[in-house]
């Protein structure tokens, strides 16, 4: 039996489950426009321990969604999970962001593209098939018309996540389906860090670092 604390600050959507045997027990998280992680986390945090009615010392490990998303959505979420290691003494578990977004689409043949914005028309995406295995690793990549043709020729393909707004716009094939509206959430983490936990797939809490995918690049505030 494991109990797992879930983290997901990949994006905008900042969300914190508590999970036992890969079903969520709670589930708090705030999808607005803005970034409200450093403000709303550990409120998070503290909410789903008091809902569940547990301490933080009864978990068996913290899981966090690794990346690729938002740097600073990701210094934040896992600089939290790191601390609550330290002080728990408890094993990290890290979780492929765009392997949890992919889990929110639910089919019986096809493809899952889970594809998370990276500015201008480029985006972060790997591809799945319907049983969640990977087919092409993450890459980031810029969006053509062409993009994804010789897969969406054979088969349907479903795109998920904030990326999908600008495929659509680009992709015209009747085989070409957008599911709208989603983001990574630690709902989905739960069965995801539950099979880790079980295989003792942990890392190193001193030297785990967020999978940014590229460099950091600041942008100044326009005035």
């Amino acid at each position: 039996m494991a109990l797992v604390l879930n983290i997901e600050t990949a994006t905008t959507n900042c969300s914190v489950s508590l999970s036992k045997d890969g079903e969520t027990l709670v589930l708090r998280e705030d999808n607005s426009a803005g970034y409200s992680h450093a403000e709303t986390l550990h409120v998070f945090i503290d909410e789903v321990f008091k809902t569940a009615r547990l301490k933080s010392s009864d978990i068996d490990a913290v899981a966090v969604s690794k990346g690729p998303g938002s740097y600073t959505g990701l210094r934040i979420g896992v600089s939290s999970a790191k601390g609550l290691c330290y002080a728990l003494n408890k094993p990290l578990i890290a979780i492929d962001t765009l392997e949890s977004l992919a889990h929110q689409a639910n089919i019986k043949d096809g493809y899952i593209i889970p594809m998370l914005d990276a500015r201008r028309m480029e985006v972060y995406s790997a591809i799945y098939n319907s049983k969640f295995e990977l087919f092409r690793e993450i890459n980031a990549e810029v969006l053509t018309e062409d993009s994804y043709r010789e897969l969406l020729n054979q088969t349907k393909v479903y795109f998920i996540g904030n990326g999908v707004e600008k495929t659509k716009k680009l992709i015209q094939h009747s085989n070409a389906k957008f599911i709208e509206g989603k983001l990574p959430s630690a709902n989905e983490m739960a069965v995801l860090s539950d099979l880790k936990y079980k295989k003792s797939d942990i890392e190193d809490v001193a030297y785990f670092e967020p999978y940014y995918l590229k460099d950091f690049v600041g942008i100044k505030k326009k005035v």
